[in-house]
């Protein structure tokens, strides 16, 4: 058939920017749920070039699911929206598998054409139990509900920006066929800042920048890492639950952007041994109903604000409990390792980049606490949820000096999972279903790579990771 006879949606670029900004402003200033979805019905009723609504979700791991319904039975049928939840890992066992997904209007985005395909809209879904109640496993329907009670009870936003670092690496699917290939392959070695025109990786960050900004994402800066063929490409922060939203999002654009280059982007957080991982620095604060920063005061310490020191100091208090959550995989340990700024310190500072915690210099409207030790093959929602529920509300240790203790994280994902599994802390975080769930995951997983490191990335830690995912391979056991 040809493209004359498709007349399907096909935005341009200054278009969709200004619609998704728009969107994301409704989000923003909390726009009544019933006038967002009013509107959103209206617009698809209306426009009649869109043909399909790709609902998006993420199952316990963070891994991002996407179901493309019909246009016209979305519509019709947007309330009861079932599927199989017992073939997601991490949700319900085969005899109760029903599970329903509702739509979250307000996170709703018009993706280019040329990337996502044309005629297609975006909205992530929120996961609902056969009862009508949010499923428990669903952790960004836990951290939406967790900040909507805070808006309502204190009238906290929680605020959050992550710089994302990931890899370019030759070959469409670099990660699939690392088992017979045993390396990844560069495709630049220019380093720290350095990048020329027409250059691949170059090329890579300027186009999955460009969808960013299509995207509403409201860039920063952009730029190659320390490592060769490293990337990252920083953007506005948002209220944590879009923040979370964003992450999947920009892993998706980079990985769609990257196979239709040939290539593959990587998430690992040390795919290399010898030069350094991927991270993904979690900065957050805390704003009132007003809009006023509640992490600044220019007569604190570093300029932070009693509140902001509390939440850092309960942080480093759960440091060890939440450890898992925040570095979720086998491979995420090796990246823990101190030879390269790894941030496996359990103490603050401003200026120690070796701090789980560090206090960039701030002002009235930027002031912030930058969680560095997560990594980016984490769930974002978890991460998110981990880190503000502990830092809110969680204990203060009472440790002599907590803030430059000498105390360090784990270093491989057994010991991270017996703290997890021991912590009475994530128990009441995640309740004792969801977290055996998740610890039971992490341990397959474990069980599945070697005990011990090494020196180098085993063919396991990649076929086994969460965000490589092969269901054949799994089934398997």
């Amino acid at each position: 058939m040809t493209n004359e006879l498709r007349n399907f949606l096909a935005i341009p670029y200054d278009e969709l920017e200004e619609m998704n900004l728009k969107a994301k402003e409704q989000r923003r200033k909390r726009v009544a749920e019933h006038k967002i979805q009013e509107e959103r019905l209206k617009y698809l009723t209306d426009e009649k070039r869109i043909k399909a609504v790709t609902v998006l979700f993420s199952d316990l791991e963070g891994r991002l699911h996407m179901l493309d319904y019909d246009k016209k039975f979305l519509v019709k049928s947007w309330d009861n929206l079932t599927f199989d939840g017992s073939s997601i890992r991490g949700f319900t066992a085969q005899r109760e598998s029903d599970l329903r997904l509702a739509m979250d209007w307000s996170a709703f985005y018009w993706a280019p054409a040329d990337v996502f395909g044309s005629g297609k809209v975006l909205v992530f879904g929120e996961v609902i139990d056969k009862d009508g109640s949010p499923y428990s496993a669903d952790i960004r329907g836990a951290l939406k509900g967790y900040a909507n009670d805070l808006y309502k009870k204190e009238g906290y936003t929680l605020n959050a920006a992550n710089e994302i670092e990931g890899f370019l690496f030759k070959g469409e699917n670099a990660e699939r066929t690392y088992h017979e290939t045993g390396k990844f392959e560069y495709v630049n070695t220019g380093g720290y800042y350095h990048s020329l025109p027409g250059d691949p990786l170059r090329t890579f960050i300027d186009t999955c920048a460009e969808v960013q900004r299509s995207m509403g994402f409201q860039n920063e800066k952009d730029h190659p890492e320390v490592a060769p063929s490293q990337f990252e490409i920083n953007y506005g922060y948002g209220e944590e639950v879009a923040a979370a939203d964003q992450i999947q999002l920009y892993k998706l654009i980079c990985r769609q952007v990257a196979t239709r280059m040939g290539l593959t982007a990587s998430f690992l957080p040390k795919p290399v041994v010898g030069v350094n991982g991927n991270g993904m620095h979690t900065n957050i604060s805390v704003s009132d109903r007003n809009g006023k920063n509640l992490f600044w005061d220019p007569k604190g310490e570093e300029k932070l604000s009693k509140m902001a020191w509390s939440l850092v100091d309960r942080v480093l208090t759960h440091a060890n409990d939440i450890c898992l959550l925040l570095n979720a995989s086998v491979n995420a340990y090796r990246r823990l390792d101190p030879h390269f700024e790894a941030p496996n310190q359990i103490k603050a500072s401003a200026v120690d980049r070796g701090s789980m915690v560090r206090i960039p210099i701030g002002n009235e409207k930027s002031a912030r606490v930058e969680v560095r030790s997560v990594g980016p093959d984490a769930n974002p929602y978890l991460v998110m949820y981990s880190i503000f529920k502990a830092g809110l509300e969680g204990e203060t240790a009472r440790i002599k000096n907590l803030r430059q203790a000498e105390r360090y994280l784990p270093d491989n994902v057994y010991t991270a999972l017996e703290n997890f599994r021991n912590s009475a802390w994530t128990t009441k975080l995640l309740g004792a279903d969801v977290k055996g769930r998740y610890a039971d995951l992490k341990q397959a997983s474990a069980d599945r790579c070697p005990r011990q490191l090494g020196t180098f990335v085993k063919a396991p830690e990649v076929q086994y990771h969460h965000e490589v995912y092969n269901q054949f391979l799994w089934n398997m056991f």
